[in-house]
């Protein structure tokens, strides 16, 4: 049978980018500083499925900015507070993105974790992606105490690929915020709450 190639990238947040490594670092700063413990450095993912030769870059990033129109939006959500979805400063997309692009791949920490998967798997993985819950940015997802986000993405789109999630780890010691609230939402089949 023929196989296909699962890829997870780990992209240090805020990579070729100025505003974002500042506030994300004084989050960090204060999370860790509320739990008593060093902080760590933080790390957003990202998946490349490979299929039939084409390359599947799998992402969620906010709405605005993005001008590509052939970029492989599959489901849009609201971030910080459902009715603030309204507007597109407070959207993000999923993408699903054949011979996409993943624009900070130069900055990732090392190689990516690979899967080998059947086509078949990878093919279901690409459909399941379009499945994927619009839960609101930044907000809990019940029963993880952790908060929906590009993470939550990869580790839903893993859980359901048969991928014991939970046992992956960004490298550095770093921290994937939202991890868990993705393994959490696909193992309780948690639709979003009211938008």
């Amino acid at each position: 049978m023929d196989s296909a190639r699962l890829q997870l990238w780990w992209l240090p947040v805020g990579a070729g980018g100025h505003v974002v490594v500042h506030t994300s670092r004084c989050w960090e700063l204060f999370h860790a500083l509320v739990n008593r413990r060093p902080p760590q450095p933080l790390f957003h993912s990202a998946l490349i499925v490979v299929l039939d030769e084409v390359e599947y870059v799998i992402e969620m990033s906010p709405v605005w900015g993005q001008h590509d129109p052939s970029r492989g939006v599959v489901v849009t959500g609201p971030v910080g507070l459902p009715f603030l979805g309204r507007s597109r400063f407070f959207r993000y997309e999923v993408r699903c993105w054949p011979h996409g692009i993943l624009p900070d791949r130069r900055h990732a920490a090392g190689k990516p974790v690979e899967f080998t998967l059947t086509a078949d798997a990878a093919s279901a993985l690409l459909d399941r992606v379009a499945a994927v819950p619009p839960h609101t940015w930044g907000r809990e997802v019940s029963g993880s105490a952790d908060m929906w986000n590009s993470n939550s993405l990869c580790s839903w789109l893993l859980t359901g690929a048969g991928v014991d999630a939970g046992a992956l780890h960004p490298p550095n010691g770093g921290r994937a915020p939202g991890w868990a609230a993705g393994i959490a939402a696909f193992r309780t089949g948690q639709a979003p709450g009211p938008r």
